[in-house]
């Protein structure tokens, strides 16, 4: 039977704080000497993977596979197709994963990981590019590199000295490091990272367009501005935007009339509602947008004219959709 663990000793608060601050000290040192290795080796590793053809493999075994999966997930989320292979399941089929065309990013903070230097001889002979990540330059991976970055910490933040810690922080920054000086390479933007993105809240606020959540067709609430309030009332509870658009007889746009219009017209007493035009009432020239513009703009708009609706018009100036802050709720753009 193992032996139970005991309680442990109460400590203070302050111990506690003093040693998560202690962590952070000799990570932040780590990162701090790791910056100083950026050079050609690093620049060598940026030049060969911007020559793939093919996509990044990245492997490692115990926790720094945990890394090579979380640095193969940044590559190809700012375009650098890539993806992670277990080295241990590598050896019984997954090697079938790798191409010739494919640079593989190998991690292993000793270099000398059986399962990793197991599959050496195979990638030699295929011909792959091989990136390594250690802390040791003299180690066996990175000998058998093509290009070796080194990660290599003074110490781990752990006070055994035993638990990768400064050393997997290391090689998670070299990663990021890497995947960002490829984003920049590549001219990577944002809306090819929303393309990738497009559940996220990102991808919704840069690919959705007007287009995806105005009301069009029938559903634009319109009148011509020689209407009487009533009729502008009625069209309003009709297309239940809170705003219709005022047109002329051409159908451009040439006002608006809202809510807030509503409440200010029937807190004129030296107005007769019953016998107002809307032209005498509506908003002139409001504000509006493109069908073309993303949905964000007009989040934008909304909030910096301190507007709940939008009226969208083409390029002449006729209405073709309609919007309010409900829709782009809806959305999630907000």
């Amino acid at each position: 039977m193992p032996q139970s663990l005991s309680a442990p000793p109460l400590v203070q608060d302050t111990a506690l704080a003093a040693s998560g601050r202690r962590v952070i000290e000799i990570e932040a040192q780590a990162l701090t000497a790791l910056a100083q290795r950026i050079d050609g080796s690093f620049s060598a590793a940026c030049r060969t993977i911007l020559a793939c053809k093919g996509r990044v493999v990245a492997t490692g075994m115990g926790k720094s596979g945990h890394i090579a999966r979380k640095i193969a997930a940044t590559l190809a989320s700012t375009g650098t197709p890539a993806f992670y292979v277990h080295p241990g399941e590598a050896g019984h089929g997954d090697l079938g994963m790798i191409t010739d065309a494919d640079v593989v990013l190998a991690m292993s903070y000793s270099g000398e990981s059986d399962e990793v230097l197991m599959l050496l001889p195979v990638l030699k002979r295929q011909g792959n590019p091989l990136i390594s990540m250690t802390g040791r330059p003299n180690s066996t991976l990175a000998r058998e590199a093509d290009i070796h970055l080194d990660v290599s910490v003074p110490t781990e933040a752990c006070p055994l000295d035993l638990a990768p810690t400064s050393s997997t922080t290391a090689t998670l920054a070299m990663g990021d490091a890497l995947a960002v000086a490829l984003l920049e390479a590549r001219g990577f933007t944002a809306d090819d990272f929303a393309r990738s993105h497009p559940a996220g809240s990102l991808g919704r606020r840069l690919l959705l367009h007007i287009t995806d959540v105005m009301h069009g067709g029938d559903d634009v609430p319109r009148i011509f501005e020689k209407a009487s309030l009533s009729e502008a009332l009625v069209e309003m509870s009709r297309k239940r935007l809170g705003m219709t658009a005022v047109v002329d007889a051409d159908g451009r746009l040439v006002g608006l009339f809202t809510d807030g219009d509503l409440r200010r017209t029937l807190d004129n007493p030296a107005l007769d509602i019953r016998q107002a035009s809307i032209g005498e009432v509506m908003t002139h020239q409001p504000k509006t947008i493109g069908a073309d513009q993303l949905a964000v703009e007009a989040a934008r708009m909304m909030e910096t004219y301190k507007i709940s609706g939008l009226i969208v018009v083409d390029g002449d100036q006729r209405p073709v959709g309609a919007l309010n802050i409900h829709d782009l709720l809806r959305a999630r753009v907000v």
